[in-house]
């Protein structure tokens, strides 16, 4: 009778896990989508309101940064207050700034309700792995993980060519009004379907350590996303560098010496914790600007249209999604760390096979064969590290750990494109580089025995 007893508890943890993958996982889509379609779409946003280029690109920074430097905060809310309302409100806020920034009478007020929007995305991202690491048996988190991760490589598949359709057939309005309806739905579902879970010890909550996490973060992100095409001797990118310089020192002391920090340093005493998120950083500056380089180098060494490059990189997202679901069952047979491993081999195989396809005569087929291949490797390994991550973490400590894994990968995407972008180039001419950075790529077609070089370096310098 005990057996039968356990047996029926297990099967039924099982059932509310997944269930609550359908829940976390149709906010990765949401949020997922919402960042990647509006890329496409902001050249109509930005003719709309005929805003300048400043006003354009902070369209996309601010969300970057706020959602960034919201990832640690909320994983620590969720701690302290409850992951079930945190999510939730998440979705809340997320959905409203959606129906806000439709309307929007501005560029100014658009941009406010981006910010909006950045702050409920990340109460979604944030909880979304603890929330599923509550929910499943540890033998099995690896398979949900698996699921969840292919969600978010499948929204950023068809995020682009989402968000140009609807910025054309419909406007740019539904760009954000799109999220409503889904929103609403997110919300019922998810209120109907996640378990309260029991809040950690009620500690009061880190403001300084906020502040100042919103100082260096931001300040490094604004830095490295603004100094390609800035110049490092803009004054908005000196001060972003050097508000880095001079936060990031005063928060370690202060998280440190901390009675309840925002930030647990001692987190990183664990070894496993320490090297499990050292590969994740070193996998996010590697793999998650092969995408921009190669879509780059396929429109100017080989003169396609945008559109064309964006299909011709498809294999990317594509191999990613199916590696997410192929590292589920391999992380129930084998540790999860062996797999992260054999899914950076993988990756580093495929980048292998791209430097020395880096040539206008090398035919596609061996071109998307390589970038098949980083892409499954990086699905493999995201996944399976991140079960590893989060299986070791401690369990009053689920929100703010995964909220530092989503924000150290963060800021390694931004600093990958940066570095990768002055590294191509760099190959150019000081005159012409600012073309690498704004500049309809065909205009560079002239200078492809150029670029060439610089491609090879980026993608050697990435390997």
């Amino acid at each position: 009778m005990v057996h039968t007893v356990s047996e029926a508890d297990e099967s039924e943890r099982l059932r509310y896990a997944w269930r609550a993958v359908s829940v976390t996982g149709l906010g990765m889509l949401l949020t997922g989508l919402n960042s990647s379609s509006l890329n496409v779409a902001l050249p109509t946003v930005v003719e709309h309101f005929h805003a300048d280029a400043f006003l354009a690109t902070w369209v996309l920074l601010a969300y970057m940064l706020v959602s960034s430097v919201g990832l640690v905060v909320f994983g620590r809310v969720a701690d302290l207050f409850g992951r079930r309302g945190t999510y939730l409100l998440g979705f809340v806020v997320f959905t409203a700034a959606s129906l806000v920034a439709g309307f929007s009478p501005s560029i100014e007020a658009l941009l406010a309700a981006r910010v909006a929007q950045a702050c409920g995305s990340a109460m979604i991202l944030a909880n979304s792995s603890a929330i599923l690491t509550d929910a499943f048996p540890p033998a099995r988190l690896g398979r949900g993980m698996a699921v969840y991760m292919a969600i978010i490589s499948a929204g950023g598949l068809v995020g682009p060519s989402f968000g140009g359709f609807l910025a054309g057939a419909a406007g740019w309005q539904w760009v954000f009004w799109f999220n409503v309806p889904v929103g609403v739905v997110a919300i019922v579902w998810g209120a109907v379907t996640l378990r309260p879970v029991a809040p950690g010890a009620r500690e009061r909550l880190d403001v300084t350590g906020i502040l100042l996490l919103f100082c260096w973060l931001g300040g490094l992100l604004l830095a490295l996303s603004q100094a390609g095409a800035l110049g490092w001797s803009n004054p908005w990118v000196v001060a972003g560098a050097l508000a880095f310089l001079a936060g990031l020192p005063v928060f370690a002391v202060t998280q440190w010496r901390g009675r309840a920090p925002l930030m647990d340093l001692r987190l990183f005493a664990d070894g496993r914790f320490t090297l499990a998120n050292l590969a994740a950083v070193l996998n996010s500056l590697g793999q998650f600007s092969i995408v921009l380089v190669i879509s780059l180098f396929l429109q100017s060494a080989r003169q396609l249209e945008p559109a064309q490059a964006g299909l011709a990189v498809l294999p990317v997202p594509a191999a990613s999604t199916l590696g997410s679901l192929v590292a589920g069952p391999l992380t129930g047979r084998f540790h999860p760390r062996t797999v992260a491993v054999a899914g950076s081999a993988l990756s580093a195989a495929g980048m292998a096979v791209l430097l020395f396809s880096l040539d206008p005569g090398v035919p596609y087929g061996l071109l998307g064969t390589a970038l098949a291949l980083v892409g499954a490797g990086t699905g493999v390994f995201i996944t399976a590290n991140t079960t590893a991550i989060m299986m070791d973490a401690p369990q009053d400590r689920l929100g703010v750990v995964n909220g530092l894994r989503l924000m150290l990968v963060n800021v390694s995407t931004v600093v990958s494109t940066a570095m990768s972008l002055t590294i191509v180039a760099s190959a150019l001419p000081v005159a012409e580089r600012r073309l690498v950075y704004g500049a309809d790529p065909a205009r560079l077609a002239g200078m492809a025995a150029d670029l060439l070089d610089g491609y090879r370096r980026a993608v050697a310098v990435l390997l």
